[in-house]
C-alpha cells in the first residue's frame, strides 16, 4: 500500500471517528438542554397551578365563614332597589305592546367585616338579586295617562335570581382587603403548600426531591421546607396572594437540589447505548488501524526476509558453481587432493543451505503444531557443551572466546536434547553475529528454588528498548544501518521462544544499546 494513500486513509478514518464522537457530544448537550427547558416549563405550570389553588382555597375558606354567619343570623334581609330599567316596544301593524322591566335589589344581612378582621368594622357584606318582568298587551293602549294601573297584560312573565357577578366581585374585593391585613401563617400552612406542590409535580411526571419557601418582599418567612436553599439554576418562583391593587409582596420559590441528576437520569439509557456503540466503533477503528499497521510491518518484514534469504543462498550457490567449474578443469580433476577439497566445500555450502531451509521448516511446523518434541531427562550443562561445539568453528574464525560459569548444583531437566541444543546454538550464533569485534561470550548457570537459570551474555551491539520487546517475533530483525551487514532471517529467536515455552520455561533478554545483551532462559528442574 502506498505510504501517502495509507496516511490519507488513517487521517480520513480518524476525522470520521472524531466527527462521530463530536456529534454524540452535541446530541447529548442538545438533549440535556431540551430536557432542562421542558423541566422548566413543567415546573412553571406546577407552581402556577399551586398559586391559583392557594388563592381559591383562601377564598373558599372566607366564603364558608360568610355563609355560616349569614345562615346563623335568622334575619330577613333589608332590600333596597339600586336601579330599575324599563323597555317598551309597540308594533303599529299588530297593535301589540311589549313592556320589559329589570330591577336590581341589594339584600343586607347585617354581616360586618369585623367578623373576619377587626380592621373592617364599618364595612358590610351584601347579596345582589335581579327581578325581571316581561308583559305583553294585545290591542291595548297603555300610553294614555291613568290607564296603566287598570290594564291587565295578556301575557306576563316574571324571573328572579342572584347576580353572581356582583356577588363575586363584591366578595373578592372584601376578602382580598381583609386577607392582606392578616399574617401569612394564618392564610396558608407549610403542609398545604407542600401537599399541593407534591401533587402537581406528580401529575406532570417530575419525580425528584424539591424544597420550597415563601418570601415576603425578598425576606424569608416561616412557611418553608426544612432544607430550602436558594439556587439560581435550580429555583423557580411565582407571585402569590396578590391584593386588590395588584401588589405582589409574596413569592413562592421552589428549588430542586437534584435537578441535574434527574435530567441526566432521563438520558442515562440512551447515553449508555450511545457510549457503548461509540466504544465499539473506537475498538473496531483501533483494531483496523492496528491491523493495517501490522500488515504494513509484515509486508516490510517479508520483503526483508526474502532479501536476506536470497542473499544467504546467493553466496553458497556461487561457491558451489565455482567449485564445480574448478573440478571440470582437466588439471584439477587429476589432483585428487584438490578435488576432495572442492567437494568438501560443496558439501559444506550444501549443509549451510539445508540448515537455512530446516530453520524455516521448523518454525512453520511449530506454528502448525506438527513438530514432534519428545522429552527426556537430561543434564542441561552437557547440552550447553554440545551447543558450544556446534559454533566452535565460527567462533574460532572470528577469534572469539566462550567462558563458562556453571554454578548450578542441580542441572537435571526434562527436555528434547536436539531442539534445546538448537535453542542454545541460535542464541550463541546471535551473540557472535552481533559482536562487531572478536566475540566475548559468558555462559552462566545457577539455581533459583526449583528452577535453573541459563544466562548467555555477550559484549556486542546491544538492543534498543523497542527491539527487546519484539526480538522474539517471527521475521523481526533490528536494522543496523545496511540491511545485510548482519546475516539472518529473523526466525532463530522466534524458534527459541516457542521451544522454551513448550518446555514450560521462560526466555527474555536484558540489553543496553552499545553494551551487549544477556539472554536468560528459565527451566523447571526435575525433583
Amino acid at each position: 500500500m502506498n505510504k501517502l494513500f495509507f496516511r490519507f486513509l488513517v487521517l480520513l478514518m480518524s476525522l470520521s471517528l472524531i466527527g462521530i464522537i463530536l456529534v454524540q457530544v452535541y446530541w447529548f448537550n442538545s438533549s440535556f438542554k431540551n430536557n432542562d427547558e421542558q423541566f422548566g416549563y413543567h415546573v412553571k405550570q406546577v407552581i402556577g397551578n399551586v398559586a391559583e389553588k392557594l388563592e381559591k382555597r383562601e377564598a373558599f375558606s372566607f366564603y364558608n365563614k360568610y355563609n355560616h354567619y349569614k345562615d346563623s343570623t335568622g334575619k330577613i334581609p333589608e332590600r333596597n332597589d339600586l336601579s330599575e330599567f324599563y323597555y317598551v316596544q309597540k308594533n303599529p301593524k299588530t297593535n301589540k305592546t311589549i313592556v320589559y322591566s329589570n330591577s336590581i335589589i341589594s339584600e343586607d344581612y347585617n354581616i360586618s367585616a369585623d367578623l373576619f378582621s377587626k380592621k373592617f368594622g364599618s364595612e358590610r357584606f351584601k347579596n345582589f338579586n335581579s327581578r325581571r318582568v316581561t308583559e305583553v298587551y294585545n290591542n291595548s293602549t297603555i300610553d294614555k295617562p291613568g290607564l296603566q294601573q287598570s290594564i291587565v297584560p295578556d301575557v306576563k312573565i316574571e324571573k328572579a335570581g342572584n347576580l353572581d357577578i356582583l356577588d363575586n366581585a363584591q366578595f373578592e374585593i372584601f376578602f382580598k382587603d381583609i386577607a392582606s391585613t392578616m399574617p401569612l401563617e394564618e392564610r396558608v400552612s407549610k403542609e398545604t403548600v407542600e401537599s399541593l406542590i407534591r401533587k402537581e409535580l406528580k401529575e406532570y411526571g417530575v419525580n425528584t426531591k424539591f424544597e420550597f419557601g415563601i418570601y415576603n418582599d425578598g425576606v424569608a418567612t416561616k412557611i418553608r421546607s426544612n432544607n430550602f436553599k436558594f439556587d439560581k439554576d435550580a429555583t423557580y418562583s411565582i407571585s402569590i396572594l396578590a391584593d386588590n391593587e395588584g401588589n405582589e409582596k409574596y413569592k413562592l420559590l421552589v428549588t430542586f437540589p437534584h435537578k441535574k441528576k434527574f435530567l441526566l437520569s432521563e438520558l442515562v439509557s440512551i447515553t449508555i447505548l450511545s457510549i457503548i456503540f461509540t466504544l465499539i466503533i473506537l475498538i473496531a477503528y483501533t483494531s483496523a488501524l492496528n491491523q493495517l499497521i501490522r500488515q504494513r510491518q509484515i509486508s516490510e518484514i517479508k520483503t526483508d526476509f526474502i532479501n536476506n534469504m536470497t542473499h544467504e543462498f546467493k553466496t553458497p550457490i556461487a561457491t558451489i558453481n565455482l567449485a564445480l567449474d574448478a573440478i571440470k578443469n582437466p588439471k584439477i580433476i587429476e589432483d585428487k587432493e584438490k578435488v576432495y577439497r572442492y567437494l568438501q566445500m560443496i558439501r559444506d555450502e550444501n549443509k549451510r543451505m539445508h540448515a537455512q531451509v530446516e530453520n524455516v521448516l521448523r518454525i512453520s511446523k511449530l506454528e502448525k503444531k506438527e513438530l514432534d518434541i519428545e522429552k527426556g531427562s537430561s543434564n542441561v550443562e552437557e547440552v550447553i557443551y554440545d551447543a558450544i561445539e556446534h559454533v566452535n568453528l565460527i567462533l574460532q574464525d572470528r577469534g572469539g572466546i566462550i567462558r563458562n560459569h556453571f554454578e548450578a548444583a542441580r542441572t537435571t531437566v526434562l527436555i528434547n536434547e536436539v531442539h534445546f541444543t538448537n535453542v542454545v546454538v541460535n542464541i550463541l550464533e546471535n551473540a557472535i553475529k552481533y559482536s562487531p569485534e572478536a566475540p566475548q561470550i559468558d555462559i552462566y548457570t545457577e539455581n533459583i528454588k526449583d528452577m535453573i537459570l541459563i544466562k548467555v551474555k555477550d559484549q556486542g551491539l546491544g538492543m534498543s528498548k523497542v527491539a527487546q520487546k519484539r526480538v522474539f517475533e517471527k521475521f523481526y530483525r533490528e536494522h543496523t544501518g545496511d540491511l545485510h551487514n548482519v546475516k539472518g532471517h529473523g526466525l532463530g529467536l522466534a524458534y527459541v521462544k516457542r521451544i522454551v515455552e513448550d518446555h514450560n520455561g521462560q526466555v527474555y533478554v536484558e540489553s543496553e544499546k552499545g553494551k551487549g545483551s544477556t539472554f536468560i532462559i528459565k527451566l523447571p528442574l526435575i525433583n
